[in-house]
């Protein structure tokens, strides 16, 4: 009985084993359903449009693939259209995206403190964000509305303007009001990951800053800014992506107009696959904008992995 206990030993291993790789294969199989939705949804289109930005491929003549190699591309970046395109964009994210981090962390300053109420306003902060984009554009164009917009009505009551102005008539202006209306959507979320921050900052580093003179100005210049620098750099790469990507409320309130001054990459894409007809330049034009983005990233990423060896 002894010499035996090895044996079953054994046994129970191997059957502890083939229940293992049971398991596992039936988890392999139930994941399946799950990536063969992934591979539809998100991994064909992008083989797909990649695929077709080798080509010029029409909407209007489906199923017809003209090999053409790197001439969609080749066109865009020889585009004064496309490079206008790519200058309006990056101004866009960058000065919204500024914009954003200083009133983010402005406003999460001010709710760091204690008042009355404190707690509803941190929850309504989160309204404007929580907005759907459509709806958000949908708002904002009313707001602009040359006839019936709040904003000539604000103004005209106060005494700034004589009469009612066309607000998205200039595209310089145009370009101005869509950042503002993006900037009043996208702050809140600094306000949210700058307070996060803030309130794991120890007490007592200000206490002792105080106990050595330091005033507001200097508690806030060497103490909160370097604790809040990683959140500062992560924000500004995540936001200017997300900026560059921005092409709802562009196609809500201006439709890329007045003229060309409001067209942005995104939109530009848009345009030429959807009004024009040409997928395959419109899907090179994204995959530079794809180009665009990861240039912007590669900084992050090292200064990222720069903090970790620090």
């Amino acid at each position: 009985m002894i010499d035996s206990l090895p044996n079953n030993r054994s046994l129970r291993k191997r059957l502890s084993l083939f229940f293992l790789e049971k398991k596992n294969g039936v988890a392999y199989l139930l994941l399946i359903p799950s990536l063969v939705l992934i591979f539809g949804i998100l991994i064909y289109p992008l083989l797909y449009s990649l695929y077709i930005s080798f080509h010029d491929y029409l909407l209007t003549k489906p199923g017809i693939y003209n090999f053409i190699g790197l001439a969609n591309y080749l066109e865009a970046l020889q585009s004064n259209f496309f490079l206008k395109s790519v200058i309006r964009t990056l101004y866009f994210a960058f000065v919204s995206v500024g914009i954003e981090l200083v009133l983010g962390l402005g406003v999460a300053l001010v709710l760091q403190q204690k008042f009355r109420g404190r707690g509803v306003v941190r929850g309504l902060i989160i309204l404007p964000w929580a907005l759907p984009t459509s709806v958000n554009g949908i708002m904002w164009k009313w707001i602009y509305n040359a006839n019936y917009g709040v904003l000539n009505a604000l103004l005209k009551r106060l005494g700034l303007i004589e009469r009612y102005q066309v607000w998205l008539a200039d595209p310089t202006r145009a370009l101005h009001f869509v950042m503002l209306a993006n900037i009043w959507k996208e702050t809140p979320v600094g306000v949210l990951m700058f307070l996060a921050v803030l309130e794991q900052i120890p007490r007592e580093l200000y206490e002792a800053a105080l106990v050595d003179g330091a005033n507001t100005l200097k508690k806030f210049w060497y103490i909160t800014l370097p604790l809040l620098k990683p959140m500062i750099v992560t924000l500004a790469i995540i936001k200017i992506i997300w900026a560059i990507r921005e092409f709802d409320i562009f196609y809500i309130i201006t439709r890329g107009g007045p003229g060309e001054g409001t067209s942005v990459l995104s939109y530009y894409a848009y345009l030429n696959s959807f009004k024009f007809s040409r997928m395959g330049f419109g899907s090179a034009i994204a995959y530079l904008v794809i180009v665009l983005v990861i240039f912007i990233g590669i900084p992050y990423f090292r200064y990222m992995r720069k903090q970790e060896v620090d």
